[in-house]
């Protein structure tokens, strides 16, 4: 399930060891609107790395500070919210790369093995890990195309509820006006060579996201898996007239 993750709100361990015996290998997790702590989610990110399951945090906001500490901790890459045009997008995404790509600031510890690294070192973390641009206002999604084209950034992350809000839509229900901003979204992706991710929660965003090259489908939050259990569960207890 390589190209599959699940979006986590809040740093339960044993819900990743469940993901992980059930086959995922990613996780984006959601620190803006999550209950991790900086001590939890240094924690979480190291016992994430044993497991052998990348993750992508969605940083607290568009923030140096926020940025550097995700990937220090760890990450595979950070996806950043709350941007707006481009050049608002060059700032803040250049904290996500070292000089002289960007201005990510040094820091030792795990990310390096504990020991100095080269200097060689610094560029090849600069491909490893992976910044993508939240296209979530009307002001990233006016300049997608030449946000894409940013050398600080690996690739976009639209946010289809907060998108459709901010184009006066109201709630995001995957219609044709979504649809088509999500087509824009993955067009310039492609154009400038870069991935996209998708959050896809219903069968007809999976089969979009696959049509439109999406490079991974972030298929359901941790809430929703959790519901899912209980109502399967109570489902079966209906049958077995268990329940009334």
């Amino acid at each position: 399930m390589n190209d599959v993750s699940l979006w986590m709100s809040q740093p339960h361990f044993s819900y990743l060891e469940i993901a992980h015996i059930c086959g995922f290998r990613s996780m984006v997790v959601e620190l803006e609107h999550g209950t991790f702590d900086l001590s939890t989610l240094d924690q979480f990110l190291a016992f994430a790395r044993a497991k052998g399951i990348a993750t992508i945090a969605k940083v607290i906001a568009p923030t140096t500070e926020a940025i550097q500490q995700a990937l220090d901790f760890g990450a595979d890459g950070v996806v950043i919210p709350h941007i707006l045009g481009v050049d608002h997008a060059r700032e803040v995404t250049a904290a996500a790369k070292y000089p002289l790509t960007g201005i990510r600031s040094y820091a030792g510890g795990r990310v390096f093995g504990y020991a100095r690294p080269s200097s060689e070192t610094f560029e090849a973390e600069n491909r490893r890990t992976k910044c993508y641009a939240m296209i979530e206002t009307a002001e990233s999604l006016a300049d997608v195309e030449a946000i894409a084209a940013l050398d600080t950034v690996d690739g976009l992350f639209p946010g289809p509820s907060d998108l459709a809000l901010a184009r006066g839509r109201g709630a995001y229900a995957f219609t044709d006006a979504d649809r088509e901003d999500l087509t824009r979204c993955a067009r310039a992706a492609h154009a400038a060579g870069k991935s996209w991710i998708m959050p896809a929660w219903t069968p007809a965003e999976r089969v979009f996201a696959r049509e439109h090259g999406a490079a991974q489908l972030v298929v359901a939050t941790q809430g929703m898996t959790i519901r899912q259990g209980i109502v399967s569960t109570i489902d079966a207890l209906k049958r077995e007239a268990i329940l009334a």
